[in-house]
């Protein structure tokens, strides 16, 4: 009896004393889960590369782990249970507190917090899953080189946010996980800012190498490769490089077999100068871009009624970046409300990108590249493609016309010398991955801005150098009269072609001094009020081409600054004032007008390089004896089918490329005559007589004869020409006189350049070639409807029997199409001692009436 009341009495004195045992051991736990947290801020800092925790810290943190567990779960079984049962619990909150106090003390840890981590080869990086198959299969090219010993250095390369690090993040990662490829993965940010110092810096803290810190760059450079050289097989990845990198300054052991060099950069450029194979990284597909639009933004809001449309034109708009469709995504995420998706939608089209943090996160990252141009021209150039529409491939060569009216590419000696400048800036463009290039259909190249990169540019030209910018956007009324600031630099409103107002007659003209160029072709313009270019006095391009305009303001007669007008197929147009004062004019098109003069003071353009008549005068056949040598800069003309002096050509001396007509044969011999000794035009289309119907241009060297008389007497033609059309002419030559022996270069040589022949419609021809003339390097051969033509190649008859055993070979090794057609009397290509060898040939046809071919 006595026993059980001392239980009794011990149990009421446990149950007594619990609370206070219970809140001693819920202190010492908050005290532990303070060294706990003063651990962890150690660990953050101790936890280097090639460092890992020590064991008995692991275990530590598991037992602090365990013991808040174990101490929670106590906490609840106490507050559950009856008042007799609670004194039950004392040993176990007695047994807990000594166990806390217990891991305060080892948590301790004086000789620090982690050990060397020999099987530390690098750093796993953060990374995000890739989309689209496109960039998957760049990753799995990347990762085929790195495994192949053929290749040692790698340049991933494309325009900023495309993806080139993410997709290198997933690489370092995958390398780290099969560590029997390499001994070490070294990862460094570059960025725009690295130098030879900061590279060699962040090189040495991951191979374990202390600089003191008066070592120069080449002794750190030493110490470097001298460690790296002892690894037999490493990679170094450098991401975000900006221009080419001196491995030997930095320390870098030159790549060999286990030696790789991996960079990212958004200029092909630096892959070329340090050696790389290049492989480019492209943005997403529509479609694979809509997929991870809708990734982001979750299919929830996509449900809402009227979201999802809106939504797919906005993922467009990022134009498959996945930075920008992931910013953009992102910040539309749980908004479900129809109307601001349609503002975010309007804020993009002009270019407000605070809806969704566009202009912090990709535009600044697009900039960079832009910034790195370092040279204002270079600069200008790319912002000058902005004013293009959105979505529309430019032609380069108007784009480089463009850059060369604007003066951002110097005046050189020739007109072909500013182009081939002009292309070196666009191809500086190009590889910075500031524009992009594709061919057309003609396969001739095509430039276009992508979406970003667009909005990119028009954010910059928002401030200075100011741009007015409402190209292709459909416009019906035209821009407020405020937005035609005093500090325009440059306007475009091209391809709105329901504008047909420019400007409200009613108000005062705009004053742009500082304008110098005024983008309006395709608008539907149809007048413009009569003092609207009065204070538009730094005005340097005028383009209002294929606006139904019948007359030009006479305010155009007075911007003297002016270099280009161009005004090609304004066909209703009609009256231009006086070009007179207009002497810096270098660019005048007026090709498909209806002017029925040459405008007043043209005499006067002293400086004009630049002419295109095409389809000019229709009602008239002549340009105006004395206009054209007066021109005396002159270095592209077009007159098109109007008939011309060839004297008055002739003294053109600075021509290099010239389209028109002569009236006869006399007046291209002056002509060529007077070129004798002079590099030939680079191109030229030149007709003779007069043309009845269109025919195939093939290339731009071409001469055509069209109702001209051949006689005994020689025809000069152009040393490279590569086309000849002979329509319609008659013979007048013996008839043992092949018609070709007629015609000679205007220098000695063969027709070697000659590529293209067509010959219709000659009487009087028995036989087209000599042995001697067959021009060696034909591709085309077509004869038609020449009724006495007998022989292609004419037999040789000097010495033929002495030659009888021996066969004559003709080699026409680029030969790929023979046509000929209603010749009745044909019969032979060549004699019978004689083969024609065409290895390259695809196409023959031989019609000798309306039979059968």
């Amino acid at each position: 009896m006595e026993f059980a009341l001392n239980k009794i009495d011990k149990h009421w004195d446990n149950n007594r004393s619990l609370d206070q045992h219970l809140n001693e051991l819920n202190r010492k736990v908050m005290e532990l889960n303070g060294v706990r947290e003063d651990t962890d801020s150690r660990i953050n800092a101790e936890l280097q590369p090639r460092k890992k925790l020590k064991r008995e810290v692991q275990i530590w943190l598991e037992n602090v782990e365990r013991i808040n567990g174990e101490v929670q779960n106590l906490n609840e079984r106490i507050g559950e249970s009856s008042t007799l049962r609670r004194g039950f619990h004392a040993d176990d909150v007695l047994r807990r507190t000594r166990e806390v106090e217990e891991l305060i003390q080892q948590g301790k840890f004086q000789e620090g917090l982690v050990v060397d981590n020999p099987q530390w080869i690098g750093q796993v990086l953060s990374t995000r899953r890739l989309s689209g198959e496109g960039t998957k299969a760049r990753m799995e090219e990347i990762w085929k080189c790195l495994m192949d010993d053929e290749v040692e250095k790698i340049g991933v390369w494309g325009m900023g946010g495309v993806g080139k690090t993410s997709i290198m993040k997933l690489i370092n990662n995958q390398l780290l996980q099969e560590r029997e490829n390499f001994d070490i993965v070294i990862w460094i940010t570059a960025s725009k800012e690295m130098s030879i110092a900061k590279l060699q810096k962040a090189i040495a803290s991951q191979i374990e190498v202390t600089f003191c810190g008066d070592e120069c760059e080449t002794r750190r450079a030493g110490m470097l490769f001298e460690t790296l050289s002892r690894k037999s097989r490493f990679v170094v990845i450098l991401d975000d490089i900006w221009e080419a990198v001196s491995l030997e300054k930095v320390g870098i052991p030159e790549p060999s077999t286990g030696i790789k060099l991996v960079l990212t950069t958004r200029s092909i450029d630096v892959c070329q100068k340090m050696g790389c194979r290049a492989i480019k990284v492209k943005p997403l597909v529509e479609e694979e871009a809509w997929n991870l639009f809708s990734e982001k933004v979750g299919r929830d809001i996509l449900n809402v009624i009227g979201v999802e449309p809106i939504a797919k034109k906005i993922a467009k708009r990022c134009g498959g970046l996945p930075l920008g469709v992931i910013t953009v995504a992102s910040s539309m995420k749980g908004i479900d409300n129809l109307f601001e998706w349609r503002n975010a939608l309007k804020e993009l089209t002009e270019h407000k990108q605070s809806i969704n943090g566009l202009e912090d996160e990709v535009l600044q990252q697009l900039q960079f590249s832009y910034d790195r141009l370092n040279d204002p021209k270079l600069q200008h150039c790319f912002l000058s493609c902005a004013l293009y529409p959105r979505d529309r491939s430019i032609g380069e060569r108007e784009l480089v016309q463009l850059w060369i009216a604007e003066g951002l590419v110097e005046e050189m000696d020739s007109r072909q010398a500013e182009f081939d400048r002009g292309h070196t800036i666009m191809n500086k463009l190009l590889r910075n991955c500031l524009l992009e290039v594709f061919r057309g259909s003609d396969n001739k190249r095509l430039i276009k801005m992508h979406d970003l990169v667009r909005d990119m540019a028009l954010h910059i030209t928002s401030a200075k150098p100011r741009f007015l910018v409402k190209a292709g956007m459909g416009l019906r009324e035209p821009p407020n009269v405020q937005e035609w600031s005093e500090d325009l630099e440059k306007v475009s409103l091209m391809r709105n072609r329901k504008l047909e107002v420019l400007y409200p007659s009613e108000m005062s003209p705009p004053k742009c001094p500082i304008l110098t160029t005024l983008l309006l072709p395709g608008c539907g313009i149809k007048s413009i009020p009569k003092g609207f270019f009065n204070h538009m006095d730094g005005l340097k391009i005028l383009k209002l081409s294929r606006n139904p305009i019948k007359s030009l303001p006479n305010s155009i007669s007075n911007l003297k600054n002016l270099t280009a007008l161009l005004l090609a197929y304004c066909d209703h147009l009609e009256y231009v004032p006086s070009l007179s004062k207009l002497r810096v004019l270098k660019e005048l098109d007026l090709r498909g007008t209806k002017i029925k003069e040459v405008p007043h003071g043209m005499e006067n353009l002293s400086s004009l390089k630049y002419l295109k008549l095409e389809d000019f005068l229709k009602n008239v056949n002549e340009i105006p004896s004395g206009l054209l040598s007066r021109l005396s800069c002159l270095q592209d003309l077009n007159v098109g089918r109007s008939l011309i002096s060839g004297k008055e050509v002739s003294e053109l001396k600075k021509l290099e490329t010239f389209e028109g007509s002569f009236y006869d044969l006399d007046n291209l011999n002056m002509y060529l005559q007077a070129f004798h000794g002079r590099e030939d035009l680079s191109q030229f289309i030149i007709l003779v007589g007069k043309r009845k119907w269109e025919t195939e241009i093939y290339t731009s060297k071409r001469i055509e004869l069209w109702d001209c008389d051949i006689y005994p007497n020689q025809i000069m033609l152009p040393r490279h020409i590569e086309e000849l059309h002979v329509t319609n002419c008659a013979y007048y030559g013996r008839e043992e006189y092949p018609i070709f022996s007629r015609f000679v270069l205007s220098s000695l040589g063969t027709f070697s350049s000659l590529k293209y022949l067509v010959i219709w419609q000659i009487n009087n021809m028995k036989k087209l070639f000599s042995p001697n003339s067959m021009p060696p390097n034909l591709k085309e051969l077509k004869v038609s409807e020449c009724r006495q033509l007998e022989e292609i190649i004419a037999s040789d008859e000097i010495g033929r029997e002495e030659r009888r055993r021996v066969t004559r070979e003709f080699c026409l090794t680029e030969l790929k199409r023979v046509d000929l057609k209603v010749l009745p009397k044909l019969k032979s290509i060549c004699s019978v001692d004689a083969v024609v060898v065409c290895e390259s040939l695809e196409w023959f046809a031989i019609k000798r009436s309306g039979g059968n071919q």
